[in-house]
């Protein structure tokens, strides 16, 4: 078991108020509000995280998954487009979309696409997220 942390400070409220998120490891150490979540202003926000913290936990799924069924070298790399949508009188995550595009030696696509689906449904982001999770696939053959 691993047990992983990250803390988030707010000063100000609403609108006005700007955030602060830092990971224990410190990779992450960035600025986010209001302006950074729906207005591109520079910074991160919390869909942006959910988005790498999926496509890397997926990719890593899927390179198990590969080495699993005896393949050795390749290269695999994903997009992810999280969607936060307005409900009600909030807002919530209604989408994570997946696209993984994928080199292995020795791999058709129809076993690409199988072993890619198994590692969507285990991934743990996959497992964590209640939303609905798409993937679409692009396999160049090696």
């Amino acid at each position: 078991m691993t047990v992983n942390s990250a803390t988030a400070r707010y000063e100000g409220l609403g609108k006005t108020g700007k955030g602060h998120v830092a990971t224990k490891s410190g990779v992450l150490d960035a600025a986010y509000g209001f302006t950074t979540r729906f207005e591109g202003a520079p910074g991160t926000n919390p869909e942006e995280m959910i988005a790498a913290a999926h496509a890397s936990c997926f990719t890593m799924a899927t390179s198990f998954q590969l080495a699993g069924a005896g393949f050795t070298d390749g290269t695999l790399e994903t997009t992810c487009s999280v969607t936060l949508e307005k409900d009600g009188d909030g807002f919530k995550v209604s989408k994570s979309a997946l696209t993984l595009t994928g080199r292995v030696p020795g791999l058709d696509k129809a076993q690409f696409e199988e072993l890619a689906g198994i590692a969507k449904k285990g991934c743990p982001i996959s497992k964590l997220l209640n939303c609905e999770i798409t993937l679409e696939t692009d396999f160049q053959s090696a």
